[in-house]
């Protein structure tokens, strides 16, 4: 079972994302009878990362050189296993042919200001063979974090109901990040080994006079270099001016579908981990912008739609 380590926990603004909207940051498996439709933006850079080292790279209308004028400015070191491409002109297209481990893969270039920043390419052939996740209905979910919340009165008078559950309270060293105006501390986690779910209780404090609010259903984690969206949350979407809320949220199985088998033993969430997420607040932002996937609400709690493709395509999901 792995190891719960590297954890960082993000909050998404209420105006940051519709369900159309797509991911910033994305991954994808490595496809060569796919064409990867990546949106690129005038303004920021897109970086597309591959398993190791590129064999070659071939465009149309795209430069290299900052003084050769072109749709699109690529940059590349030899050797490397990564590109970064930026639109030069608005309404551009283009299309890249990557050469990796014998293979060629297509990328149709497309201007757009909804950007994907980063494409995270995997190679399927080295995913290691997972069972897939359970298939938990909304009310399954909701049930999940009633436990949760009952933990020491079920641990206490109802042990049988949460025998499979593990615990770990983080109340003697809280993970905290400190925001100026808000802070968020990681206070409790459960993980239910059979439904393979882990949920988190995070207590959110507002520093300042003024509300802040966010997407109740933009709650997600990223634990190593993988981002797990919530499949269930109860918040409120509102941290009041000098008060404290409580937010459960839930993970189950990971972005590919498969069993997460994190582990909560003998781990504790990294300290040092910078988190970077955006709140509302009524006159200003604070902090900077990263998109996640769009949810749909189940009465007061919400549970995730699937990932979005990158730039609009099928492939890179």
């Amino acid at each position: 079972m792995k190891s719960l380590t590297d954890f960082l926990l993000y909050l998404l603004p209420t105006f940051a994302l519709s369900a159309e909207e797509t991911n910033a940051i994305q991954s994808a498996m490595l496809d060569e009878r796919a064409v990867y439709a990546v949106a690129v933006s005038t303004n920021r850079v897109t970086t597309i990362s591959f398993p190791s080292a590129l064999s070659a790279i071939d465009a149309a209308g795209v430069s290299t050189d900052p003084k050769v004028p072109g749709p699109f400015q690529l940059a590349h070191t030899r050797g490397a296993s990564f590109f970064s491409i930026r639109a030069l002109a608005p309404n551009a297209s283009a299309n890249i042919n990557v050469r990796w481990n014998k293979r060629t893969y297509v990328f149709e270039l497309v201007e757009s200001n909804k950007p994907v920043l980063s494409l995270i390419l995997e190679d399927r052939s080295t995913q290691p063979s997972v069972d897939p996740a359970p298939q938990l209905t909304p009310t399954q979910l909701l049930a999940l974090l009633d436990k949760a919340k009952a933990f020491p009165l079920l641990k206490r008078h109802h042990p049988d109901v949460v025998a499979n559950v593990d615990f770990v309270s983080y109340a003697k060293k809280p993970s905290i990040s400190d925001f100026n105006d808000y802070e968020i501390r990681l206070e409790e986690a459960y993980r239910f080994n059979q439904e393979d779910t882990l949920v988190f209780r995070a207590s959110l404090k507002n520093k300042s006079a003024q509300q802040i609010t966010y997407r109740p259903d933009s709650l997600a984690v990223r634990i190593g270099n993988r981002v797990y969206h919530q499949s269930v949350s109860d918040a409120s979407g509102i941290i009041p001016p000098s008060a404290e809320t409580t937010v459960y949220f839930a993970i189950t199985g990971t972005p590919d579908g498969g069993r997460n088998e994190l582990s909560l033993k003998n781990n504790r969430p990294n300290e040092s981990t910078n988190l970077s997420d955006l709140l509302q607040n009524q006159d200003r932002q604070v902090g900077s912008v990263r998109r996640l996937a769009g949810c749909r609400p189940v009465s007061d709690r919400h549970r995730a739609e699937p990932k979005r493709p990158a730039g609009g395509s099928n492939q890179a999901a």
